[in-house]
């Protein structure tokens, strides 16, 4: 007898990348006959339905005030205010950023969880999921305790798992020398402890489990997806027991179709075709949107620009078109080489489409994939604030290099053999059907 179509929730964490790999696994399950929910933030109001998808939203703070032109909040806007906030704390070392930087988002996002349970459970009640499915790295105790299963996934670089054999989550510190590695986690200890203790003594009151030592999220007992390609994987450093499923990469096929523009499209044969996308948080930097356009004018290469929600403060070159928002997954295959802040979905995005990458990263797990990318010879890891023009351009010359380029196309065809999308949609139907068969949840 076939199963019976699914009720599947997800929630992902309130930004563009844990959402967007979301709604690709998400169209799939959609169109092969479940009902797929989302209990998304606030801001992405009507954004999902109009893909197809029931939302049932959540507010991780109280409502803000009606802007001046009366219109609702972009969506992810609760994280664009935090990091336009907080991005002084980007040009430290990360070892420093730990008490500035990464301590407050990790506060920020417990006050999103605490704000959210209530409504969190009412949604539960009204939705009645078969699986519940969350992209995110806190704790929601909802989630956890709804008598359904529960899947974590894993959409930040996959140091999120953490290991003896491996480099410290945040770190950016190398593979090959582990010098600093017990310092940035005695660090990471310090700042981090008190704030984690509390965290995990309100989600117990809540009915939750406790929550492993300096974890803020649960590892589920059924299955845990993570996105993060094979030829980049750590599993041969800090291997990973049976419930996790590797989804190499995780493209959404949602996206409309992009046209080159004649400036990008007709241009010289010496003129290499590059995408620039910092994510919907790292071009907010305007500073620094203004100083990559300038050393990138320099260049005789053309350029898609991501501009993002600061698109109106700064003016591209005249090698450049570009947008505030772009079809990111129909771009990548018409282009050359990715520069990039480093953010898990683009990183992937840019190693399923075989494309090399100058990473320049701003926070969280941006330093781990932009270290990783460079020490697998997948591009070049560039300092974000203190690059030179030379600088640039050396990367420039590294990344369109014929040899690399070469490599990239064959790890590229590999990823996209293995149809990360299908194998995580896959898991969760299978963990869903399982349950509505007569499975429990553990």
């Amino acid at each position: 007898m076939t199963p019976r179509p699914l009720t599947i929730l997800f929630m992902p964490e309130s930004a563009y990348g844990p959402t967007n790999q979301c709604i690709g696994i998400g169209d799939v399950l959609r169109r092969r006959g479940h009902r797929v929910v989302f209990a998304a933030e606030s801001s992405w109001k009507g954004k999902l339905a109009a893909l197809g998808f029931e939302e049932d939203l959540v507010d991780l703070a109280p409502a803000p005030e009606p802007t001046e032109d009366g219109n609702d909040q972009d969506a992810g806007q609760f994280w664009k205010d935090f990091i336009r906030d907080t991005s002084p704390e980007f040009r430290k070392p990360t070892v420093d950023q730990l008490e500035t930087f990464v301590k407050p988002t990790w506060q920020a996002l417990i006050d999103g969880a605490m704000y959210c349970e209530p409504q969190l459970r009412e949604i539960i009640g009204r939705v009645k999921p078969d699986v519940i499915v969350e992209d995110n790295v806190l704790c929601f105790p909802a989630l956890v305790t709804a008598g359904v299963p529960f899947i974590r996934i894993v959409s930040c670089n996959p140091l999120e798992m953490k290991g003896t054999g491996v480099a410290p989550t945040f770190s950016g510190l190398s593979a090959a020398d582990t010098s600093e590695w017990a310092s940035f986690r005695d660090a990471y200890d310090r700042t981090h402890r008190d704030m984690w203790e509390a965290f995990n003594i309100w989600a117990i009151s809540q009915g939750a489990p406790a929550l492993d030592d300096l974890e803020f999220i649960h590892t589920s007992q059924q299955a845990n997806l993570y996105v993060f390609p094979l030829e980049a994987d750590y599993t041969d450093l800090r291997p990973l027991d049976p419930t996790w499923h590797r989804m190499d990469s995780s493209v959404r096929e949602t996206d409309q179709v992009y046209e080159l523009p004649a400036l990008v499209a007709q241009r010289p044969a010496d003129s290499a075709l590059i995408y620039l996308s910092l994510g919907s948080l790292g071009s907010a930097d305007v500073d620094l949107m203004k100083r990559l356009i300038a050393a990138l004018a320099l260049t005789p290469h053309r350029y898609i620009v991501s501009t993002g929600p600061q698109h109106e403060s700064y003016e591209l070159a005249d090698n450049m078109v570009g947008a505030e928002f772009l079809p990111q997954t129909t771009i990548i295959p018409q282009v050359d080489a990715v520069i990039t802040h480093g953010g898990n979905n683009t990183t992937t995005e840019a190693l399923h489409f075989g494309k090399p990458m100058i990473v320049l990263p701003l926070f969280w797990d941006q330093y781990d994939n932009a270290q990783r990318v460079d020490e697998k010879g997948f591009g070049v890891r560039l300092s974000t604030y203190e690059f030179t023009d030379e600088d640039m351009r050396a990367a420039l010359t590294t990344v369109l290099n014929p040899e690399m380029r070469a490599r990239l196309v064959a790890v590229g065809e590999r990823i996209r053999a293995r149809d990360g999308l299908r194998v995580g949609a896959d898991v969760i139907e299978s963990v869903g059907n399982s349950f509505v068969s007569g499975g429990a949840a553990t």
